[in-house]
């Protein structure tokens, strides 16, 4: 049986226009642009509405791989799942993970032979705008994962590790293209709805997953927060209308020299829970032999939404000046990177049904 061989490369950028570290790789023969799967990056913008360092990034992959791949820009781009995470606060440092696949050489594989790293890609329709953060886009999205699960050979949810959406949020422009409709939107803010994206997109990977009932939808979505996935990582953007998804998980269909675990953090200081995920793919301690094995560890950030951490206050969801989803990524950027050695992480904020209320899941990959 044909085994498919996963590639995993960390690459760090000088900006979000900095594709010379990707395009090395291309020249010297390590990468192959065919082989190119998705590219999950983070940016040094602010990750709000008005962050426009995602499309920057995104279309300076796209004209740099295109006339490699023989395709028009907006071509790769429907070939290759790109998911653009802007905000590099505190410690965190502007880099691209790469996912590339290649055929193996056919092989029956033992049962008895451990599961390795796989990934599968899938996209949904495009939304209307009053469809953001409602059913439509839970249902969706659910529909995305499964597609992805399969296509990435994983027999069971609990090898899936790490679901990554790039998901779309509202504008003004969007908002009043609905009312001319005779439709109204889940909310008139545009950073709302970036909150609302990102939760109906986690509860779409949850419902696919097992990991809440067939029933939930909307009605739930902000309000139990007793509802999330402990694998899904959403993240808005206004560069698109659709849902991206990069699934991640270990198959026995697989080839490849890596492995992926996770463990779900229960707060922004939960060091224990990111200890518990690098043991899951054998880094007992991040000693020198250990961070050469450490591919990256990918983790959601959020201010607790009670006002509180362990029975005291912090104040991330009253200051003025600096907003929440920045806070909560220093925060958790800079405990990781504490352990990881380095800061080019990838830490996404905004954590909504993403991980219990004010924690999140986190992911690391590995060599094997």
């Amino acid at each position: 049986m044909q085994r498919n061989s996963f590639d995993v490369i960390r690459i760090p950028t000088s900006g979000p226009g900095d594709v010379s570290g990707l395009m090395a790789l291309v020249d010297s023969g390590a990468l192959k642009p065919s082989s190119i799967l998705a590219v999950l990056g983070k940016t040094e913008g602010n990750g709000g509405v008005n962050d426009f360092t995602r499309e920057y990034a995104v279309a300076a992959l796209c004209n740099a791989l295109a006339p490699r791949l023989a395709l028009t820009p907006r071509a790769v781009e429907s070939k290759i799942a790109f998911v653009m995470s802007g905000g590099t606060e505190g410690v965190l440092s502007p880099h691209m993970t790469v996912f590339a696949c290649s055929l193996g050489p056919e092989a029956a594989r033992d049962s008895a032979d451990e599961a390795r790293l796989s990934v599968g890609i899938a996209h949904t329709r495009d939304f209307l705008p009053e469809e953001i953060g409602r059913d439509a886009q839970i249902d969706e999205t659910a529909s995305a994962v499964a597609t992805a699960m399969g296509e990435a050979r994983i027999d069971a949810v609990s090898d899936v590790h790490f679901v990554q959406i790039k998901c779309p949020l509202l504008t003004s422009e969007r908002v009043q293209e609905a009312l001319a409709r005779g439709k109204t939107t889940v909310t008139a803010s545009g950073y709302a709805s970036m909150g609302y994206s990102r939760g109906a997109s986690a509860l779409g990977v949850a419902k696919a997953l097992g990991e809440i009932g067939a029933d939930v939808g909307e009605a739930q979505a902000l309000k139990d927060w007793d509802l999330y996935s402990s694998v899904a990582s959403c993240s808005a953007g206004i560069e698109l209308m659709h849902n991206v998804v990069i699934l991640v998980g270990n198959s026995r269909f697989s080839a490849s020299p890596f492995r992926i675990g996770h463990a779900v953090m229960k707060d922004a200081i939960d060091l224990p829970a990111v200890m518990q995920a690098l043991q899951s793919v054998g880094l007992s301690a991040l000693d020198r032999a250990s961070q050469s094995r450490l591919v990256n560890i990918f983790a959601k950030a959020e201010a607790s939404p009670n006002g509180a951490i362990r029975g005291l206050r912090h104040t991330m969801l009253d200051d003025s000046d600096i907003n929440a989803t920045r806070h909560a990524r220093a925060a958790v950027g800079g405990l990781i990177a504490g352990v990881a050695g380095t800061g080019a992480v990838y830490v996404s904020g905004g954590a909504e049904h993403q991980g219990p209320a004010g924690g999140g899941p986190v992911a690391v990959i590995a060599r094997h």
